[in-house]
Formats: structure tokens, C-alpha cells, sequence
């Protein structure tokens, strides 16, 4: 244990952020996963909503230093790519039926 009063502010600190920064990260998985479940059950809408709430909080990972900004970016690139061959797999199928 820490002898120093700042030291102990310190430990305090970690533990508060250690815990933040888990729950935050937990949270993103979370809305990643209801991205990628979107996806394999092609459904446009609900892969539209879950794309833009999850690129919201990557977004706001990155911005308080939760996550890397180029992680943020990497994550955000895949889950769009994922999900925009479900969009434009929907555009095609309108285009050939009309």
C-alpha cells in the first residue's frame, strides 16, 4: 500500500477510471454485436439504427481516451462495411424488380 497521500489519491483515481473505462468498453462490444446481428438477419432497418448509435459511441470513446481514435476509426470502418452489404443488397434487389 501506498505511504503517500497523493499516491493514495492516486490508487483512487485508477480504480474509479479502471472501472469507467470497462463499462464503457463493454458497452461498445454490446453495440457492436447488435450491429453485426443486424446484419446477418439482413434487416435495413434495424442495421441503420444500430450502425448509427454505434459510431456514436465510438465517437465518444475516442473523444474521453477510453479507446484509440484510429481504433475508434478501424471499428467504425468494419461495422459500416458489414452493414452497407446489406444496404446495397436491398438497393439491388429494388432495382431488379422495378
Amino acid at each position: 500500500m501506498a505511504n503517500l497521500k497523493s499516491s493514495k489519491k492516486d490508487i483512487k483515481r485508477n480504480l474509479k477510471n479502471r472501472t469507467r473505462n470497462s463499462a464503457t468498453k463493454s458497452s461498445l462490444k454490446t453495440f457492436i454485436k447488435k450491429v453485426r446481428t443486424a446484419v446477418t438477419q439482413k434487416n435495413e432497418e434495424a442495421t441503420q439504427t444500430a450502425l448509427a448509435s454505434a459510431i456514436k459511441q465510438l465517437d465518444k470513446a475516442a473523444k474521453r481516451g477510453v479507446i484509440h481514435k484510429n481504433q475508434a476509426a478501424r471499428r467504425k470502418s468494419r461495422i459500416a462495411l458489414a452493414a452497407n452489404k446489406v444496404l446495397a443488397a436491398k438497393k439491388v434487389s429494388e432495382a431488379t424488380s422495378a
